[in-house]
């Protein structure tokens, strides 16, 4: 048996010692001890990739809480609302506006930054091509009441996401006493309610509904599963949905939020998300805009008015 002199034996020691250290550095240096906390509505096929890539190029690491297609964006302010007088996140990145001025109006955002929009989707119309041909698609939502449509047309459940704000802006925009009577006559008419945009799209493609009311991501999604649908934005009674960043008041780490949103709205990661079909590569400026603090200053009824139509 070769027995080792205590000398080379310590020698070993600290060679192994040396390689752990060396070991644990090589698995931390990647982020430099800094963290941000993200609330998103945007999709997590879409979100994580960017949020992993900032991580990547910054060296801080990202603790992201997303949403589910059912509830959207609601849950997560409702959860900003619960947490405003101590903050447990840093920046709200929503793929959509109301919420995000809807928290800005309960003081939950920092007033001085103010809210920031990059890029855009549409609301569509989405029809199954094998039913119906790009002629025959309504000219306007108030169509849709019409007997030819009865039983054929599918829309995402007006209490979340995007349908709820197209829903709350046509209230603005026509009046309660016309909206109101319209949605009347849609449920009337038979016009199917499901738990999302993506939903509606699925529903479309199997045929079970000739059209559908969606967004332009949902569509994206829908063709590049093959479905044999078809999309158009819907212009007159339409709304460009432009992704949102809010600043949480009272956050953590602020500046780290400033360099996160930063890159959120950079030229890389727009054209990124237009290649993974999150946003329009197109402009859509001849959809009219929103008044949005009229908007948010009737949520709450304009809610709970949907509650009462189709809910109850």
């Amino acid at each position: 048996m070769v027995v080792l002199s205590s000398t080379y034996r310590m020698t070993i020691k600290e060679k192994l010692l040396l390689l752990s250290i060396f070991l644990m550095l090589l698995v931390g240096c990647g982020f430099k001890g800094e963290s941000i906390t993200v609330y998103t509505s945007q999709d997590q096929v879409y979100a994580e990739p960017i949020l992993r890539e900032f991580e990547d190029q910054s060296g801080i690491r990202i603790r992201a809480v997303y949403d589910s297609e059912a509830v959207k964006t609601v849950g997560l302010v409702n959860r900003l609302i619960l947490e405003k007088d101590n903050p447990q996140c840093d920046l709200f990145w929503n793929n959509e506006e109301l919420r995000t001025r809807q928290l800005a109006s309960k003081g939950v955002l920092d007033t001085d930054i103010g809210i920031e929009v990059f890029g855009a989707r549409t609301r569509q119309w989405v029809w199954n091509t094998n039913q119906l041909s790009l002629a025959s698609i309504p000219k306007n939502l108030t169509t849709l009441t019409n007997v030819q449509w009865r039983g054929k047309v599918a829309i995402a459940l007006p209490l979340f996401g995007s349908t709820s704000t197209h829903f709350q802006i046509l209230r603005q925009q026509w009046g309660r006493k016309r909206w109101r009577q319209w949605c009347r006559a849609l449920l009337a008419n038979d016009v199917m309610t499901v738990d999302g945009n993506s939903v509606v799209v699925q529903l479309v493609g199997r045929g079970e509904v000739a059209l559908g009311l969606t967004d332009s991501d949902d569509v994206r999604a829908g063709l590049k599963n093959q479905l044999p649908i078809a999309g158009k934005s819907i212009f007159e009674d339409g709304f460009l949905i432009r992704n949102s960043i809010g600043y949480i008041a009272g956050s953590p780490f602020p500046d780290l939020a400033k360099r996160l949103a930063e890159f959120l709205q950079s030229d890389s990661v727009k054209f990124a998300l237009i290649d993974a079909g999150a946003l329009d590569s197109f402009s859509s400026g001849s959809i009219q805009e929103v008044n949005w603090q009229s908007v948010v200053e009737e949520n709450e009824v304009a809610v709970d008015e949907i509650k009462s139509v189709f809910l109850d």
